[in-house]
């Protein structure tokens, strides 16, 4: 695994995991702009979808293995971890605006 490419919430959800089989991480895989078949058999070999030339930001739920495996790909840049956003349920006192 080459940690260098891994974003530091990736590297501590990896370290946490128990199965390293199961597809439990969802990430954004950062590539080259331009993918040679290789590579585009090797993305749509682990499940992701929408693979196509041109592109250079992918997402996909992968295992701990398969983020291993793209990390020693030369054409990924780096994987990032995507996390669920939660709405801040706040509410903003405006008060009296006055003149």
């Amino acid at each position: 695994m080459n940690y260098q490419k891994l974003d530091a919430a990736l590297a501590t959800a990896l370290n946490d995991l128990q199965d390293l089989e199961e597809s439990s991480l969802a990430v954004f895989i950062h590539t080259e702009p331009i993918l040679d078949s290789a590579a585009t058999a090797v993305l749509e070999s682990l499940g992701v979808s929408g693979v196509s030339s041109g592109k250079d930001i992918f997402t996909a739920t992968l295992s701990a293995n398969a983020i291993s495996q793209l990390s020693e790909q030369s054409w990924v840049k780096y994987l990032k971890r995507s996390q669920q956003l939660g709405l801040v349920n706040r509410r903003i006192n405006t008060g009296k605006l006055g003149i």
